[in-house]
Parts: structure tokens; sequence; C-alpha cells
């Protein structure tokens, strides 16, 4: 009999993707899976679309409104499998995922490998996702990985994982206190409880760039930057518990000063806090330069409003990629 693996998806308000996100469950040519949805108090129709699904295989649960961290705890709560793997209600997973990072689990036999995999954004097409390997795309031990995160600010999405119940354990729950990159924070413990990770060219995933209303946007609000700060500061606390070096300290200097500008201008209390973390680390952070292509906005409207331009046209422009790609999609039926 080969190993269950748990799908679990925590879903708020997904109401456009959920489908999808399911079918890319449901299609995984792994033949020993379960699948746990856990509504989290959705005010659209996310949790009867879900429902559809509802089978001995698929579970669809819902809870009152308490944060994605709590609805995947429920789910993890909930599942029987011997390995876990996370998947947001706006993500697809290519029908081999599972299967090509079960197949190494199974060669390696060593419940403490974390096991990674190539991924791409999207916004709508799949078609046109945009695959973009890092130095995190190959197998490193933990002390390693962390410090390429940390030291090159990069990313690894939640559905790109596949860890086994044993590091799943040892890692513990979800940290309910996180709004924001609870994520990171996560499979921080996650990648210190593990013997290191296994990177699986050939198992694909795909991260949904879901706009402004999703829940990996850094708005201002003091809940999300108040658990970012407690998130960063958590990362560092990891990577110096694994190594106190020159190294892993400017790793994580250079961490800090890469998040330090979202606090800006709403928060100069944590942006305060950042430096003196910075400083205690022997490095110096400070808010990024206003850039050449914007310093004219400065010399009229004065440096704030300069640097306010700077950062939201990033988002200006993502905003308008994904109105066309939504609109070709469309097209495309």
């Amino acid at each position: 009999m080969k190993p269950l693996v748990s799908i679990l998806i925590p879903a708020y308000n997904a109401e456009p993707w959920i489908a999808a996100t399911l079918k890319s469950a449901l299609a995984q040519t792994w033949p020993c899976k379960e699948i746990i949805v856990v509504d989290d108090g959705s005010r659209d129709k996310t949790l009867t679309v879900a429902l559809t699904f509802a089978s001995p295989h698929v579970k669809v649960v819902a809870q009152k409104n308490a944060g994605a961290s709590a609805a995947r705890n429920h789910a993890y709560r909930l599942c029987t499998g011997k390995y876990i793997q996370w998947l947001d209600a706006d993500d697809i997973l290519d029908p081999e995922k599972i299967s090509k990072q079960m197949e190494v689990a199974e060669s390696l036999d060593d419940k403490w490998t974390l096991f990674s995999s190539a991924w791409a954004r999207f916004y709508f097409r799949l078609s046109h996702a945009q695959w973009e390997p890092t130095v995190l795309w190959k197998d490193l031990p933990p002390l390693e990985w962390l410090v390429r995160k940390m030291g090159q600010n990069l990313h690894m999405g939640n559905q790109s994982w596949l860890m086994s119940r044993e590091l799943a354990e040892s890692a513990g729950l979800w940290d309910e206190r996180l709004s924001l990159d609870d994520d990171g924070e996560y499979f921080c413990r996650v990648l210190l409880a593990s013997h290191g990770v296994k990177f699986v060219p050939e198992a694909r995933s795909y991260y949904r760039i879901s706009g402004t209303g999703g829940l990996s946007n850094v708005d201002h609000s003091d809940k999300k930057l108040e658990s970012l700060w407690a998130s960063m500061q958590l990362h560092v606390k990891y990577l110096l518990k694994m190594e106190d070096s020159e190294r892993t300290r400017a790793a994580c200097v250079y961490y800090l000063g890469m998040w330090v500008n979202y606090f800006h201008p709403t928060r100069p209390d944590l942006i305060a806090a950042v430096k003196q973390l910075a400083a205690t680390l022997g490095g110096k952070v400070q808010l990024a330069p206003v850039r050449p292509k914007y310093a004219w906005i400065g010399n009229f409207f004065g440096d704030e409003t300069a640097r306010r331009a700077q950062a939201m046209l990033p988002n200006l422009k993502s905003s308008a990629r994904r109105s066309l790609d939504k609109m070709m999609y469309r097209l495309g039926g």
C-alpha cells in the first residue's frame, strides 16, 4: 500500500479559484490521497463551490474566520496522511507533482528530508506561467538553504513543498498570531527539523499572483505590519540558532534591509526597531533611496511623494498585466 498523502487547503473568499485548485488536487496521479478543505468563514460562495467536490476522499469543513494559519491547523488536525501537501486555495498542482516527489521520498526512505519542487508564478493562464529558477532550486542542507533565502531575499511557494508527518509534528503547528509571512516562519521551523532539502525538478506547481486582496499582500494595516516584523525577528532567531557567524549575521542584515521599506511611512517605530536589530548584528539598514527616474517627482512634490510613487508603480504594472492576462484567459474560454 502506498503512503497516504494529505492535501490540505485553507480557503477564504476564494470563490473564483477554489474549483480549479480542487481539480488540480483531484488530478494528482499519486493514488493514495485525501483532500481536506477548511473554509475560514468566507463571505462569498467559496464553501458552496467546495462542497460540490465533497466525497469520501474530499472533506470540506467550515470554521468561523480565524485566519489562514488557524484554518491550516484545523485541516492538519483532521488529516491522517503520512505525508503533507500544503496548498493555498488559489494555487495549482501539476498532475505529477506529488507522484514525482513521492517517488524520490520512497527511494530515499528518510522521513526527515524536506522535498521542494519547481514552481512558477501566474495570473490566469498556466500556459503563460513564469518559471524563474533560483539558487534555492537545489539539494541543500538546512543552514545553506536558509542563508540563501535570507541573504538573497528569495521565496519558495507553499505549494512547492512536501513533507512527512514526522517532520510536520516536529516543526509544530502554524503560528496563529501571524497574518503575514506566516508561511515563511512555518517553513523555517520545518527546515530546522529536517536533514535537508531535496529538490525534485520534475515536480511542478503554480503560484497564483492574486492581486492586492491576497493574504500575501503587504498592506499598511498594523496587524499585517506587526506580523511581518514578528516573522522577521523569528527568521533572524532561527538562522542564528543554526549558526552565529559573520556570514549568517550578514545574511540577516541584508534580509532586514530588504523588508524595512514596507514599514514606511506608517510605522516609524518598527523602522527604528529594524535598525536597532541590525545594529546588534553589526550591520546597518536604511530606507531604499529614491531612484533617479522618480527624483523629479521629489523636486516638485517632495521626497515622500516620490517614495510613494516608487512603491506604487510596480503594483500598477502588475495590476495591468493581471488585467490583460484575465482578458486573454476569458477570450480563450
